[in-house]
């Protein structure tokens, strides 16, 4: 049988990594849009939808869920080559947090009840989720958040902010974490609340971010009254969950996509410019290559880790680290050779591969969210090097 032309097989795992790299490659090929193809910004739910539906349609939606929820069923490491092939293929990416993020969540801590209410239509694109997690004052010190659940009868009333949320205004639920003990350790007295985006009380206010982009937003909780029933798992048991969903992300977080990417814009900038030749570029561009290839060693050891079935430790935060920041130096370098081009925020002489001003400000963003390159080294000095907190 000639796998490659199945998209939807039984058992992924059963093929080796080089046929699954090979399918996955032909799936793209065959169904992704050109035209949503290494874009520098974040799309919204419209503009998204149908490349989103197409992987609903064939069953690609979904690579770490199970198969019995409608998933892919990918073992780690086949879910390291999927993000792979999808990165250098340039995959736009779609609103996914209620699949990266809640899906995996739900099956691993949601009722029964949940799991048949919410996975079906997460896949079938019918719910579109956002994460409510930083707030005003409490973004790297993500425990000290304010946002308030208080249960009435058989009603949670919410009271609060959260802030860079992306994508709220395309949403249909957001996932919360809110405070439902003050009395205890602030990590504690958490809880992980499903709310619909329609309550009544629930107002969203979009944000331009630097790139004049309005993919983040405010979102003001005011009385929004949630049934009870729509709590996951225990009471004040939410900050447990919100580490493993901030663990599985750090990895992904970690992946060379970006800075590999730049470092090709990069090259095709000095190109462009007439400059890549010269022995200052050279020098400078060599030593960014070798920092790359050091991450690209440095992932893979973690990667394998998955591949044996290990769990992660903190020290997945160096990748987090090493990598967000190698991100920044290199486009730092791109506006430096792009000269007076580097105040465009549009792409050069209309070539959407020369967008030196658009990578440079996504790099600014990315030391921050998933946990701040300070956070991450606050999280390896206490559990690596045992310094005090």
């Amino acid at each position: 049988m000639n796998t490659r032309q199945n998209w939807l097989l039984p058992d992924f795992n059963a093929i080796d990594d080089n046929e699954f790299r090979l399918l996955a490659g032909d799936f793209l090929e065959a169904n992704f849009p050109e035209h949503l193809r290494e874009l520098p910004k974040r799309l919204h739910w419209n503009e998204v939808k149908p490349w989103y539906m197409t992987l609903s349609e064939h069953g690609w939606l979904a690579p770490g869920w199970p198969t019995e929820y409608g998933g892919m069923g990918l073992s780690a490491a086949k879910q390291l080559i999927y993000t792979e092939v999808f990165e250098k293929y340039g995959v736009a990416r779609t609103p996914d947090h209620g699949i990266m993020l809640l899906g995996p969540l739900l099956i691993r801590y949601g009722s029964e009840t949940q799991k048949r209410q919410f996975l079906p239509r997460i896949l079938a694109g019918e719910d579109i989720w956002c994460q409510g997690y930083s707030e005003p004052n409490s973004g790297s010190d993500l425990a000290s958040l304010r946002t308030e659940a208080v249960l009435e009868g058989d009603t949670w009333v919410v009271n609060g902010q959260k802030t860079w949320t992306t994508l709220a205004t395309d949403a249909d639920w957001i996932f919360l974490l809110v405070r439902t003990d003050k009395t205890v350790k602030k990590q504690a007295g958490i809880s992980f609340l499903l709310v619909p985006m329609n309550s009544k009380g629930v107002t969203v206010r979009s944000m331009l971010n630097l790139d004049l982009h309005d993919e983040l937003c405010e979102v003001f909780f005011d009385d929004v009254r949630v049934p009870r029933d729509n709590l996951v798992g225990e009471m004040n048991a939410g900050w447990t969950m919100a580490k493993a969903l901030l663990g599985f992300e750090r990895i992904f977080l970690g992946s060379p996509k970006q800075s590999e990417h730049a470092l090709i814009r990069l090259q095709q900038l000095a190109q462009y410019i007439g400059m890549d030749q010269e022995p200052g570029y050279r020098d400078r561009y060599v030593r960014l290559r070798m920092d790359l290839d050091d991450h690209k060693a440095l992932f893979e050891s973690f990667a394998e880790r998955l591949r044996r079935g290990e769990s992660l430790g903190a020290d997945v935060s160096l990748l987090k680290v090493h990598q967000t920041e190698l991100f920044q130096r290199i486009t730092e370098f791109m506006l430096e050779i792009a000269g007076e081009d580097s105040a465009l925020l549009e792409s050069i002489d209309g070539n959407r591969h020369l967008n030196p001003a658009a990578l440079f400000l996504q790099a600014r963003a990315a030391t921050i969210y998933g946990g701040s390159s300070e956070v991450q080294r606050n999280i390896l000095a206490k559990s690596l090097l045992d310094l005090p907190g």
